[in-house]
């Protein structure tokens, strides 16, 4: 592995609700290396975008440490990107001039950042829509910009929650392949990459992006398997069918239900 980019440890997270404390993570210690694709996948309410946000800090841990870049995380870093599940586009503003939105709020001209947010957009497959308004286009192309957006400062980190749950299947295959593509899959080596932390529901979505799915357990979440997904890149869709794919989900699929597929009672 790579040097380490995001280091973990023991990290719990208690939260007060009106019927009393809520533990939402305990004991978590994880590191990755810069240039990895590590998929978070667990149940509901597990704890996955909470961890996240710890990572980013947007939210203190109650216990434990982190650690970005070697510093220890105590307040919101600004060398991020972070994608969520809505696009959450400013919808007055075009999609060049939401793309364009952290610059200004870093405290940076614009104008300066122009030809970089065109040239995004344009990897994005979003050339000459620059000028459109959100609502003009499909859920998938808004998604396209806010992962632009995402990118426009050049963060060496990225944070994704469930970028991808809210799109229809074959829109939802396409920016899979597309992440990849801006990720630098086919023309970056690893340590060229930005370090990606990805939350899924999705168990072949985190199989076929990662290069390491880490299962969680039922609240208060905890990691149940840390999975190397040692299949050759650039991914492909055919690969999918592949026996090895398959293999890795199952594998994944037992770590998170501790089931076996085909036995009596199970889905």
């Amino acid at each position: 592995m790579n040097k380490q980019l995001i280091g973990l440890d023991r990290v719990g997270m208690t939260y007060e609700a009106a019927s009393g404390p809520v533990e939402a993570l305990a004991g978590i210690s994880l590191s990755v290396g810069a240039g990895e694709f590590v998929s978070l996948v667990g149940p509901s309410g597990c704890g996955k975008s909470t961890l996240l946000r710890i990572v980013a800090g947007l939210r203190p841990a109650t216990t434990g440490t982190v650690t970005v870049a070697g510093q220890e995380v105590r307040a919101p870093i600004p060398d991020i990107g972070m994608v969520f599940q809505a696009p959450i586009l400013l919808k007055w503003r075009s999609i060049l001039q939401n793309v364009l939105l952290p610059a200004e709020l870093a405290g940076k001209d614009p104008g300066k950042l122009h030809a970089r947010a065109l040239q995004l957009l344009g990897m994005a497959g979003l050339e000459g829509f620059g000028e459109k308004l959100p609502r003009e286009l499909s859920g998938g192309m808004q998604q396209r910009a806010a992962l632009c957006r995402a990118l426009l400062l050049d963060p060496p980190l990225l944070l994704m929650d469930e970028p991808f749950g809210a799109l229809d299947a074959m829109t939802r295959d396409d920016m899979a392949l597309e992440l990849l593509r801006i990720w630098g899959e086919r023309d970056l080596a690893q340590s060229a990459r930005k370090t990606v932390l990805f939350v899924t529901h999705s168990i072949p979505e985190a199989v076929f992006l990662s290069d390491r799915v880490v299962v969680m357990t039922p609240r208060p979440g905890r990691i149940a398997a840390d999975l190397r997904i040692d299949l050759p890149r650039p991914r492909t869709v055919e690969l999918r069918a592949s026996e090895a794919f398959g293999r890795y989900s199952l594998e994944i699929f037992r770590a998170l239900t501790g089931r076996t597929v085909g036995a009596a009672g199970t889905a």
